[in-house]
């Protein structure tokens, strides 16, 4: 039963704010479903991670895409990853990455290259929104997709990205992200990043950036913890995109073989999708909402603050026939949704009192 889990990047949810934390929440909610479509901020640990053949991990662009019905996603068993690094890079902290591509390599089995490095370094700045949202800018665009370019014609069908990130010692938003408060300021570059390589090649891609190691502090957030483990987030890139399923665009289906055509899942399949109360403004749950996909809206705080009510909605779980709205106050409730879902279950059936049947 597809099912599709959004938490926006860049927002400072309380779940998914932070690097891997909205882990659990996937893992519980794919085996409710079978098959839970997410992305790589929902799935991205630093140098944890956790494969799960029920989990497909799509880039955030190619999930909008998905959703509107422009891309199927191809289920595969292997990716070969290739590596994309910003010249930007200190030849010890590059080395540190070199490293770990070797040791996904000899100790996961990861089909892992080429390495291409950038031509000139990619200047990534971090921005903010008014509203507390992170967001950022790449100077060097052209030079990131040259090497995108040079990775798919060398064979890669998926690309890791590492970029040199602005140092934010001393800063006070980012002490505050350490101890449990506030937005991550890089996420809102690397969707930036991410989603520039997706729209320009359409195979899958993520991001993980590239700094020095924080000093300890010693009021750390256990949400935050999972980001200073070591010296790079790449590890749970690599993971992430091995299995990540193939972007096809809709218009060259119809050349693809029955035994291709098999293993494609399509916005048609989808049963549901899952986001935040105050995050529904994207263009994916938009494009499901449309499609009359049943929203499963759950209480999960950040930023943003783009509900239903923003969007003229209301929950019509009991009364309307084209259009199933949800609202729920957690990820457990969402679950047990799905596995009603699932089994066939009316929802009015699971809840008292019982209204009785109209007469007309």
């Amino acid at each position: 039963m597809p099912t599709l889990f959004l938490i926006p990047t860049g927002i400072g949810c309380e779940i998914g704010g932070y690097a891997g934390d909205a882990i659990p929440f996937a893992r519980l909610l794919a085996a409710a479903s079978g098959c839970l479509i997410t992305h790589p901020n929902v799935m991205n640990g630093a140098s944890l991670y956790w494969n799960d053949e029920r989990i497909q991990y799509v880039e955030g662009y190619g999930l909008d895409r998905f959703a509107c019905g422009e891309f199927f996603l191809r289920l595969v068993h292997r990716q070969k990853v290739g590596v994309l690094i910003d010249a930007g890079l200190e030849p010890e902290l590059r080395q540190r990455h070199m490293q770990v591509i070797d040791a996904c390599r000899a100790t996961l089995g990861l089909d892992i290259g080429p390495v291409v490095t950038t031509e000139s370094p990619l200047e990534i700045s971090i921005k903010a929104y008014s509203s507390g949202a992170s967001s950022g800018e790449i100077d060097c665009l052209d030079s990131l997709l040259k090497a995108g370019d040079k990775l798919k014609e060398e064979g890669a069908t998926a690309i890791a990205v590492v970029t040199r990130f602005p140092e934010s010692l001393g800063s006070k938003a980012l002490d505050a992200y350490r101890e449990g408060e506030g937005v991550d300021l890089l996420s809102g570059a690397e969707a930036v990043i991410s989603h520039a390589l997706v729209r320009h090649l359409s195979i899958p891609c993520a991001h993980a950036p590239a700094l020095n190691p924080l000093p300890l502090n010693n009021l750390l957030d256990p949400r935050a913890a999972g980001e200073e483990l070591g010296h790079t987030f790449l590890p749970c890139v690599l993971v992430g995109l091995s299995r990540a399923p193939d972007l096809i665009p809709k218009s060259s289906h119809h050349m693809m073989t029955a035994g291709y055509q098999s293993n494609l899942i399509s916005i048609d399949d989808l049963c549901a999708v899952i986001a935040p109360k105050g995050a529904l403004g994207g263009e994916a749950v938009l494009a499901c909402i449309e499609r009359s996909i049943p929203l499963i809206v759950v209480s999960n705080p950040g930023v943003s603050n783009i509900d239903l009510e923003s969007l003229g909605l209301t929950t019509e779980n009991e009364t309307s026939s084209s259009r199933q709205i949800f609202s729920v106050d957690s990820y457990l409730e969402a679950a047990a949704l799905l596995i009603a879902f699932r089994e066939g279950l009316a929802i009015t059936s699971l809840r008292r009192p019982i209204a009785k049947v109209p007469k007309i």
